[in-house]
């Protein structure tokens, strides 16, 4: 199975940003865990902090791979060419957020990801990374 994991904008300052809010691990470190927990996936990484690398990217594995895990960051709110790109792949995509978005500021409540992704996980931390593999592993 091939599983790209697609981060988007300051994700690649995860363990460095907020604590608080997004933890002391890198998303490098977590991705290591990752890979061995689920050594029999093959399992992908991007990260861009510019909206059309991403959309590239989406369209890129979006037809080749078996699932893609999707946290857009803030451009989960503002983009809605990334939302197109998802309705324009064959690929299951489930939306991941670290932070429990619905509980931060009220824009942050509008996603145009969501109503295009197989699903969403809100707010378990990078745990939630975990729940979208065992998801596409199952379906």
């Amino acid at each position: 199975m091939k599983i790209a994991i697609i981060n988007g904008p300051n994700l690649n300052l995860l363990g460095k940003r907020e604590t608080d809010i997004y933890g002391n691990m890198s998303f490098e470190q977590f991705l290591e865990t990752l890979r061995k927990k689920y050594a029999n996936t093959e399992i992908s990484y991007f990260q861009s902090n510019v909206e059309g690398e991403l959309i590239n990217e989406l369209q890129r594995v979006g037809f080749s791979y078996d699932g893609i895990i999707f946290n857009p960051g803030g451009y989960t709110h503002t983009s809605v060419a990334i939302g197109d790109a998802i309705a324009a792949i064959k690929t299951p995509v489930v939306e991941v957020h670290i932070s429990n978005v619905h509980a931060r500021e009220d824009f942050r409540k509008l996603s145009h990801v969501s109503g295009k992704a197989a699903g969403s996980i809100v707010g378990l931390g990078l745990r939630g990374y975990e729940l979208a593999i065992d998801w596409l592993m199952a379906h």
